[in-house]
C-alpha cells in the first residue's frame, strides 16, 4: 500500500477518486453516486470517477457499493486532470 501524496495538490480542491466495482452499473446510478461519472469497463467491473469533498463523502460512497451488494475490487485517489495516473492507493 502507497501513501505518497503529491503536495503541489491544492488541498482546497476534492480529490478525484476511481472507484471499482464488480459488475455492470446503468447510467441511472449516477445519482444516486452524487454525479460520479459511471464508465462500463470491458472486463465487467464498473468505474465510478469524480471529486469526492472530504473522507466522510468517501465513506457515504462506500456503504451505498456495500448497499447494492457488489463487490468492491478497489480505490484510487488520482492526480487531479489526469484519472490515469493514481497519486494514493487505498
Amino acid at each position: 500500500m502507497s501513501n505518497k501524496r503529491n503536495l503541489k495538490t491544492d488541498q482546497g480542491q476534492p480529490y478525484v477518486y476511481q472507484i471499482r466495482i464488480r459488475g455492470h452499473l446503468s447510467d441511472q446510478w449516477t445519482g444516486w453516486f452524487e454525479g460520479l461519472t459511471i464508465t462500463l469497463e470491458e472486463d465487467g467491473d464498473t468505474l465510478l470517477t469524480g471529486p469526492v469533498v472530504d473522507q466522510a463523502a468517501l465513506f457515504g460512497l462506500l456503504k451505498k457499493v456495500r448497499d447494492l451488494g457488489m463487490p468492491l475490487v478497489s480505490i484510487n485517489c488520482v492526480v487531479p486532470g489526469n484519472p490515469d495516473v493514481p497519486e494514493i492507493n487505498l
